[in-house]
């Protein structure tokens, strides 16, 4: 609304003073009420006139506007982000936010109730209602209904990580493995933190499009607790896809327990923590079904395995052929490859090797084996004749030098 008061005088055409009047804007939702200034003849103000009225000012005062409430970010939001809402030129008094659900989302005011801020991560896909709340220092409020909408992803990718929470062995990979193939790698892996302590130097390496391995540069040392971290909610990895939700694994190394399976030798020494324990006569893989060598890492162990030679292409009626169940069975490759009881090699066990590729052993050594290995320790096998352990073969991860592994890929 437009308001005019006089500050100029002038002559009119009857000769007597007279006055004009220049525009002051006034807030629009303010109410002004303008007292009445007589002119006299020599354009002075008569005396039962308002100070107002002799100043230019309006003789009653627009009460102050409330604060201006704003809420950033308000769309396309990614969930991890903090959503935050203002009060500028006030304080905030009350906000609600809440999920299409009705749930209320949590939040904190900051100390001089300028700014509230979301405590907890949102969910993709979203909109959430704000209703928030704020007051002048002149006690003019505001109240403001907005909403935030989440990004809405292409597809969302989830992540199984191995091993869990648990006690494993010193040759233990962290292997995490994503629910479709990643386009960008680079940031999947800046997403994972692994801390361990004691503290030792580990990489990443991605064994194949959807799994990423990590490990120290040598075995981890005993007694190591090893935490994994992966701010994987949120974040982009490439082709539209985003990560479904965080992980968090902590997990417990123990003493470590070392084979050393010597193929020229037909034996296998054991180290417990460095110091040798125990020898054991041992059958490596035939020449034709020759032993991989390198570090293998045991990942299963069973009381008992129903092996089938049928599962690496040697049917019923082939030389060769087998079916039986084989008791003490620990897993130390995905091909087929375990340290078990072989009561049937006995005889060979120590001077010649005749196993389709397995670490075959007296049943009493199998039981000391059972007893003392587990998931994460380290069978080392040499002289076996056989080619090397392939680095995707679970757990092969230790085929590669530190500096091939560190480069990323195979």
């Amino acid at each position: 609304m437009t308001m005019w008061r006089a500050v100029r005088r002038g002559t009119d055409r009857r000769g007597s003073a007279s006055t004009w009047r220049a525009p002051v804007v006034l807030a629009a939702a303010a109410v002004l009420v303008l007292g009445a200034a007589a002119c006299s003849g020599g354009g002075s103000t008569s005396a039962a006139s308002s100070p107002a009225a002799s100043t230019g000012a309006p003789s009653s005062a627009l009460p102050p506007p409330g604060p201006r409430v704003t809420v950033d970010p308000a769309a396309d939001v990614n969930p991890t982000a903090p959503v935050h809402v203002h009060a500028d030129g006030g304080r905030i008094t009350a906000v609600h936010m809440t999920n299409p659900a009705g749930q209320a989302i949590t939040g904190t005011t900051s100390p001089d109730g300028a700014t509230w801020t979301t405590d907890e991560p949102l969910a993709y896909a979203r909109t959430y209602t704000v209703v928030a709340d704020a007051v002048s220092p002149q006690g003019a409020p505001t109240h403001v209904q907005s909403s935030v909408a989440t990004l809405a992803p292409k597809q969302t990718d989830s992540a199984a990580v191995d091993p869990g929470s648990t006690n494993v062995g010193v040759g233990q990979p962290i292997a995490v493995t994503f629910s479709h193939a990643v386009d960008d790698k680079d940031a999947a892996v800046k997403a994972l933190a692994v801390t361990s302590n004691p503290p030792q130097p580990g990489a990443w390496h991605w064994i194949s499009s959807t799994q990423v391995d990590y490990r120290p540069q040598t075995y981890w040392k005993p007694n190591t607790s090893v935490t994994l971290e992966g701010k994987l909610l949120g974040a982009d990895l490439g082709g539209g896809a985003f990560g479904a939700k965080d992980l968090h694994e902590t997990f417990h190394v123990h003493d470590a327990w070392v084979a050393k399976a010597d193929g020229g030798a037909e034996q296998m020494q054991i180290f417990d923590n460095g110091a040798l324990v125990r020898t054991m006569k041992i059958s490596l893989g035939s020449p034709q079904f020759p032993t991989h060598t390198g570090a293998h890492v045991i990942s299963d162990k069973q009381p008992s395995v129903v092996m089938d030679s049928a599962t690496y292409g040697v049917m019923p009626g082939q030389p060769g052929y087998y079916k039986e169940t084989v008791l003490l069975d620990e897993r130390i490759s995905n091909d087929g490859e375990f340290v078990h009881s072989a009561p049937w090699s006995v005889g060979q066990q120590g001077t010649d090797n005749v196993s389709h590729g397995c670490v075959n052993l007296s049943p009493a050594d199998a039981q000391w084996f059972f007893d003392h290995f587990g998931v994460g320790d380290v069978v080392e096998v040499t002289n076996s004749g056989g080619p090397a352990l392939p680095v995707w073969d679970r757990w092969g991860d230790w085929a590669l030098p530190w500096a091939q592994w560190q480069a990323g890929s195979t």
